[in-house]
């Protein structure tokens, strides 16, 4: 199963009320937390926080959520397991596999909610907006980003393309290896003629003309993005409180 890809306009949830920015300076005063803390207790206060977020980003499906995060579950998984396979014996064994698991999910959770409850132009907006990201970036990333879907389906179009003059690799692994580097060499094709062509358009648009850019639709910070920012703040403080009073506390580089 592969993760569905939500880059076009995002049906509104209730997380899509508080602004881009403020979600991302919230996972901004969580980042430091979560990659200082070595602790089993600090990563999992977060993640509890972050999981109460779920049914406010618009994934109450199960078979939805897990669509978008299996990668994540695979990622944290896969590092425990490196770790319990390769790390010092000393190092604590499963319980520091755990923490590292946790800190793993705890640190993309955020980039997963952030994506389901965004719509890349709001996004994009508010980057130029609030914290004045030239416009030829934040809407150059915002036009790539729109293309990523276009891409999947260009690929799937050149696998059915190929199935159909009969170029099957069967159960032969190097035909499967050609063939797959074949398609990647055609899709890259494809996504430089096509990257070409939108780049040419946006400048024809005046993305370089170096003239500031008025806003049409606009971005806004309300009430309810500072107490989302607070709350990101306090579920910091907490973490970090709840292992330093529980004693489990310590830093990785400690």
């Amino acid at each position: 199963m592969t993760a569905p890809l939500s880059l076009g306009p995002v049906r509104p949830v209730p997380l899509s009320a508080i602004n881009p920015v403020a979600q991302l300076a919230a996972i901004g005063l969580l980042l430091p937390v979560l990659l200082v803390s070595g602790d089993l207790l600090t990563p999992l206060v977060v993640l509890a926080a972050e999981l109460c977020l779920i049914p406010a980003a618009g994934l109450t499906r199960p078979r939805v959520l897990f669509a978008r995060t299996w990668p994540l579950l695979l990622g944290a998984a896969g590092v425990a397991w490196v770790n319990v396979l390769f790390g010092d014996a000393d190092a604590g064994g499963w319980p520091s596999a755990l923490a590292l698991a946790v800190r793993v999910l705890a640190l993309a959770l955020p980039g997963v909610l952030l994506v389901a409850s965004t719509d890349p132009v709001r996004l994009a907006d508010a980057l130029t907006l609030h914290w004045r990201v030239s416009t030829r970036f934040a809407y150059g990333a915002l036009a790539a980003l729109r293309l990523v879907p276009l891409l999947a389906a260009e690929w799937q179009t050149i696998r059915l393309a190929r199935r159909a003059r009969g170029l099957e690799p069967g159960r032969n692994p190097v035909a499967h290896v050609r063939l797959f580097a074949g398609t990647a060499f055609a899709l890259l094709v494809a996504a430089i003629r096509r990257g070409t062509r939108l780049a040419s358009a946006m400048d024809g648009r005046g993305f370089d003309s170096g003239i500031p850019r008025s806003n049409a639709r606009g971005s806004t910070l309300r009430r309810r993005d500072a107490v989302f920012v607070a709350g990101a703040a306090a579920v910091a403080v907490l973490a970090v409180g709840s292992s330093v009073a529980m004693g489990t506390w310590s830093a990785v580089f400690s």
